[in-house]
């Protein structure tokens, strides 16, 4: 059990939220008086008591399967869509205002990032202001960046608004490489000089120029990247090639609002014409599809009837097509969409593919309702590699997983899975053993929640609301 812990505690050493106290290298394990020597990574004594430290690193999900869901819930804002917007503030020498801001640890994460920049952060309830008339600094330092690879995005916003840039390499899910390649290189072609030393990217430039950029491949971050610091550029960018994901169209409205000139968003070819400077802006947070899609996945898998409100059902058309599929019933309204899940579930096959094609954010969730499904299926997931280690954890509770050319996967559907103990690996793949646990017979204890803490809002509770037998525990 000791080195279980300790396995665990490695990667809780980035919660800056605990409690820090005592310049020693010692941990004081949660609920005696031992201690831990050796973590020479630590600079200061983690104390972890949950009910001072503002994190979930220790805390566990246990779900009793076998009920059924039912009800009404109610969709948060995008992370997804927030990470880039709030990111987007730098670029304004003067407050910009959020609304629907998921309450997450990826979102407590940006802001602390910002205010270390010297930004002021107010917020209350679903409500953000931003103020970067105050930023003072242009370096985003590896203790704030090293939590989730969004961090990147300060990049272009800084190197844009103030000429010089310097960001820690990202982390993040361990689920694949994800360079930022295609960030630098677009950087470049506006004009700005790039190095990388020491772990840190650095970008000068006394004022970027508008160019033409070519993306090998769509990319949601690069996208997001470039297009915020072209807004400042001096002339006219063209990024080709763009992504298309509703998150674009969020920031290039986003942006508009601010008083850029951005136009094509949604489409491969996004035109942005530089301004000068840009203004404050009230801006709410577009519903997160993938949260409405783990909803809708859980209801098919598990069985029942739940309203889901709140969301963009035209931000789902691939997710919506393949359950459907599968023999669900779905209804779809303004902002609701109603799911029915039936039995038995049918079996279909599907690859990962840029939007709007089927989301590799849903991978892990499929996966799951096809491990119960009346035949074999193939899931092919063409975006990242290393993405399928929660299939590990599917095989204890009992699923037939095979996975070949470390991006297919074979799922032969089984008659029910069983309750076991089973460990996150990363966002994703936390709410994939959510479901899991609520179909599976018996009790399922998940480990590594706060994996699923940096993009679901409360998931437990808004479960327990629609019937499931679920619980955190410590």
């Amino acid at each position: 059990m000791k080195n279980a812990w300790v396995a665990e505690l490695v990667d809780a050493r980035d919660l800056k939220s605990l409690g820090e106290n005592l310049c020693t290298s010692s941990i004081l394990v949660p609920g005696t008086k031992k201690k831990i020597k050796g973590f020479g990574l630590l600079t200061k004594t983690l104390f972890l008591n949950q009910s001072k430290a503002d994190n979930s690193f220790m805390d566990k999900i246990q779900i009793i399967g076998g009920r059924k869901l039912r009800g009404e819930v109610s969709i948060s804002g995008a992370k997804n869509a927030a990470l880039p917007l709030i990111a987007s503030s730098i670029l304004v020498k003067g407050k910009t205002r959020f609304s629907n801001v998921p309450n997450l640890m990826d979102i407590k994460s940006i802001r602390l990032l910002l205010e270390d920049l010297g930004a002021t952060c107010e917020s209350q309830d679903r409500y953000l202001e931003v103020d970067g008339s105050s930023i003072n600094k242009i370096e985003a330092q590896y203790d704030l960046v090293r939590k989730m690879r969004a961090s990147i995005l300060v990049l272009g916003p800084l190197v844009a608004r103030f000429g010089h840039a310097k960001v820690s390499l990202p982390g993040g899910c361990a689920i694949g490489a994800r360079p930022v390649n295609m960030h630098l290189s677009g950087l470049k072609a506006l004009g700005a000089a790039i190095s990388i030393e020491h772990g840190y990217i650095e970008a000068k430039a006394d004022r970027l120029i508008g160019n033409e950029i070519y993306f090998d491949m769509p990319t949601v971050t690069g996208t997001e990247n470039l297009m915020m610091a072209a807004t400042l550029a001096k002339g006219t960018s063209v990024l080709r090639n763009a992504a298309r994901e509703p998150e674009i169209v969020a920031l290039a409205e986003a942006l508009n609002l601010m008083g850029a000139r951005v136009s094509g968003a949604g489409s491969a070819i996004i035109t942005i014409e530089g301004v000068k400077n840009l203004s404050s802006a009230d801006i709410k947070i577009i519903p997160d599809r993938i949260e409405t899609g783990t909803f809708m996945v859980a209801v098919a898998a598990a069985g029942g009837d739940v309203l889901i409100k709140g969301c963009e059902p035209d931000h789902i058309g691939g997710i919506i097509n393949k359950l459907k599929a599968t023999g669900a019933t779905i209804e779809t309204f303004t902002d609701s969409i109603r799911v029915i899940g039936n039995t038995p579930v049918q079996s279909v096959d599907i690859k990962t593919l840029p939007y709007p094609g089927f989301p590799t954010d849903m991978q892990a969730q499929f996966m799951t309702l096809m491990t119960i499904a009346d035949k074999n299926s193939m899931i092919h997931e063409s975006i990242f590699e290393n993405r399928f280690v929660h299939a590990n954890e599917l095989l204890r509770m009992g699923a037939d997983i095979s996975i070949s050319s470390g991006n297919i996967a074979m799922v032969r559907g089984v008659k029910k899975l069983q309750g076991a103990q089973v460990m996150a690996s990363d966002l994703r793949a936390s709410a994939s053993l959510v479901i899991a646990g609520l179909v599976a017979e018996g009790t399922t204890v998940i480990s590594r929640v706060y994996h699923m803490d940096r993009g679901y809002e409360a998931i437990e509770n808004k479960f327990s609301l629609l019937g499931a037998n679920i619980e955190r525990i410590k």
